[in-house]
């Protein structure tokens, strides 16, 4: 395989296009075209998909782009290590589920990167993609969520992965919502207080290889008629704050996160399946000393927001 190729595949991943690749590459269109052409027979694979709209990655063609992005990186990594171009930098990439506890870790985790050059990824995202991102993407650490009745199907799947785990945190939903929501007044929150309310949801499911109609099961009660799936979590807060109407199924989350919305936390006693935070990472993987300075706030966010309600 042409490592030259993989570069120029890459570009067009990137641009979208063979004509605009072929230019920031300074190489005519159809030498481009060839050579990406070359690339996909000696892979076996067809990366792209062409139309007159451009060029689409085909499924393989992204799992492929997860491989090259990653070995090009560390191609240049070792170029500038023995070139001595560039300055030694920090470097930190984990896949997190969207979660307060987590987020008030970080923050307090990137005051301590210092003066120094650093290079910090930090992606919210399912459990599917943190896992993918790790054996795919080169990021180092993961954290996934899911139900402790999947527990056993994710101990197979990340063994075989030959991925380590070691558990973050094990704790119960509470209800999030609006300061003047008509729950926040209840003395005690029963399933059925929720059916004529809307409830905000994560727009991705957390369980790879199921059914989606099985993970929504799963993962939430089925006495809801009106129901927002969102994706990114500062809408999940506006939708929240704007609208007393609605409600979200959470992780115990930091007060001073609350307050800024106008939000408030109710447990809900009929609510007892149990969820696991679980930090991943790659077998034989030495964890740097920004991992477990991470992993350090991690635990110490852990203890002020989740041990408090279990």
């Amino acid at each position: 395989m042409n490592i030259l190729h993989m570069k120029y595949a890459v570009e067009v991943a990137r641009t979208g296009s063979l004509n605009r690749a072929s230019e920031t590459l300074f190489i005519a269109q159809p030498n481009l075209s060839r050579a990406i052409r070359e690339l996909e027979t000696d892979l076996g694979i067809t990366i792209f998909d062409r139309s007159s709209k451009g060029m689409r990655l085909t499924p393989e063609g992204e799992e492929f782009m997860g491989y090259a992005s990653r070995i090009l990186g560390e191609i240049s990594d070792v170029e500038n290590l023995y070139k001595g171009e560039v300055r030694k930098k920090q470097r930190f990439s984990v896949s997190v589920p969207r979660a307060g506890y987590i987020s008030d870790a970080f923050s307090r985790f990137s005051r301590s990167l210092g003066p120094e050059g650093a290079e910090i990824l930090y992606k919210e995202t399912n459990s599917d993609r943190a896992i993918r991102n790790i054996l795919n993407s080169g990021y180092h650490l993961g954290i996934i969520r899911y139900a402790e009745s999947f527990d056993r199907y994710f101990r197979d799947s990340l063994e075989e992965k030959d991925l380590q785990s070691e558990l973050v945190a094990r704790f119960h939903y509470v209800l999030m919502m609006n300061e003047q929501s008509p729950l926040a007044g209840l003395s005690e929150i029963r399933f059925s207080d929720l059916s004529p309310l809307i409830e905000i949801a994560h727009g991705d499911p957390f369980v790879p290889s199921l059914p989606v109609s099985r993970v929504r099961k799963e993962e939430l009660p089925d006495n809801v008629s009106r129901r927002i799936f969102v994706f990114e979590r500062a809408s999940q807060y506006e939708l929240l704050a704007r609208n007393p109407e609605t409600y979200m199924w959470v992780s115990p989350t930091p007060g001073d996160l609350m307050r800024r919305f106008g939000l408030t936390e109710r447990e809900c006693p009929e609510n007892t399946r149990v969820y696991r935070d679980v930090l991943i990472y790659r077998k034989g993987y030495r964890l740097t000393k920004l991992d477990r300075r991470f992993i350090a706030e991690l635990t110490e966010s852990k203890k002020k927001y989740i041990d408090r309600t279990t």
